[in-house]
């Protein structure tokens, strides 16, 4: 990651676009060596030139959320859908962590409905009104999505998300495995880890 952003930071920006270029560049690996902080300041100073960039708009709002700045990250979003109202990516986002938070949960569903007609066929939407319709207390249809979403893409977080929807139902043999199969697959994936913590601590 040293090498990496040594080189980056090197590099001589002609252009305005360049610029945006390697500080986006900059800005994902900080991001992949968990250095979320550096990253999210990195982002604010490419604001300050185009506030109105969909792309950082949108990367400044994750980056939010890794650092628990919820307002900051709900607010960006908000933004970038004012500008791109058919922006499922971030209809999705916020959606997802409204539902993952548990709160609002009317709001959470019109977004990502409002992503899902826009994407039907994406994995991580599918999941996202799954994980929605479980918080809902439509645990069956929840987890029919979810499984779907697994076929289309055996992502560790959507494994986590019929686990635990599965443990719920009184499955927990069926949620075990689906844990155990996707840890042994991602065994570093935080979220999956996280949520195995919670129900087999």
């Amino acid at each position: 990651f040293d090498e990496a952003l040594s080189m980056l930071r090197q590099s001589k920006a002609q252009t305005k676009e360049e610029r945006f270029r390697l500080g986006l560049a900059e800005a994902g690996v900080l991001r992949e060596a968990k250095r979320s902080g550096e990253a999210f300041e990195v982002l604010e100073q490419l604001l300050k030139e185009s506030p109105d960039d969909p792309e950082l708009l949108y990367e400044s709002a994750l980056t939010a959320e890794r650092l628990g700045r919820l307002e900051v990250f709900e607010a960006r979003l908000r933004r970038l859908i004012a500008l791109k109202p058919e922006d499922a990516h971030a209809l999705n986002a916020l959606g997802y962590s409204l539902a993952d938070r548990n709160v609002r949960l009317d709001e959470a569903y019109d977004l990502i409905k409002k992503a899902s007609d826009l994407k039907p066929q994406n994995p991580f939407i599918m999941d996202s009104l799954g994980w929605i319709l479980f918080r809902q207390g439509k645990v069956e249809e929840g987890l029919q999505l979810l499984q779907a979403a697994y076929k289309l893409r055996p992502d560790p977080e959507i494994a986590a998300h019929i686990g635990e929807v599965l443990w719920v139902l009184g499955r927990q043999d069926e949620a075990r495995a689906i844990w155990r199969s996707a840890a042994e697959q991602y065994p570093d994936n935080e979220a999956l880890s996280a949520t195995i913590k919670r129900f087999q601590p």
